[in-house]
């Protein structure tokens, strides 16, 4: 089917391609042979006249065109998928799905458990898998692989619709023998003491309160600027 020029055949066939990143797994993926994925690949070059995919041995390697296309492409056959291919209404209480979740401990246990327990009442079909942050949370968002992400707003990705669901203080837990706590707890005496930091995955992404560090020292090395300190 062609929509003003362009095979919409072609949007699948894309798709496989910068999710696998490998031809023959792409071809596979949407049951194509080689040489008809191959074939694909001609056509979408001509109709985006751009190379699209450069092959790092074999490996495709997306040009800075192609990595552009990368959320519209899957949006809109996400879109597809749920709005016109399997649309139904939504009922809660006869739903079966079962909703893949990216989240912290944290968050499961101040914010999901209540959800959990609403949807025991009124959805009882309905479940959920809690998954812990993975260094490619963003691709698998992308790819529909899960469902939601529920992370700090700093660590969102910025290309997906998001909302905000609550909002939480960040408190200061130290021992009652430190003698400088003693004292009122300003931001330099703050940064002299030790401190137990969190980092997840394998790519070690830093937790909320280092980031939140590094922001503020930023902010504080302007001020002493500004002040002449």
């Amino acid at each position: 089917m062609r929509f003003k020029g362009l095979d919409l055949n072609l949007l699948v066939a894309l798709d496989a391609l910068m999710t696998e990143r490998n031809l023959t797994a792409a071809a596979r993926n949407i049951n194509l042979s080689q040489p008809a994925m191959s074939a694909a690949v001609a056509r979408l070059r001509a109709n985006f006249d751009d190379e699209l995919f450069t092959m790092n041995g074999r490996e495709l390697v997306l040009t800075p065109r192609a990595e552009s296309l990368i959320s519209a492409v899957r949006e809109a056959l996400l879109h597809i998928q749920l709005s016109i291919i399997s649309w139904e209404p939504f009922d809660p209480f006869q739903s079966d799905r079962r909703f893949r979740i990216i989240l912290s401990d944290f968050l499961t246990l101040v914010f999901m458990e209540k959800v959990v327990k609403r949807a025991a009442r009124e959805a009882p079909g309905v479940s959920f898998e809690f998954l812990p942050l993975a260094d490619d949370y963003e691709e698998l968002l992308r790819r529909g692989e899960v469902d939601f992400l529920i992370l700090p707003e700093v660590f969102m990705p910025s290309a997906h619709p998001r909302a905000k669901l609550f909002e939480e203080t960040l408190a200061c837990v130290g021992c009652h023998s430190n003698e400088q706590l003693s004292q009122p707890l300003t931001f330099d005496r703050y940064m002299s003491m030790g401190h137990v930091a969190a980092k997840f995955g394998n790519a070690r992404r830093p937790s909320i309160e280092e980031w939140y560090l590094l922001e503020q020292r930023l902010q504080e090395t302007y001020r002493r600027r500004r002040a002449g300190l």
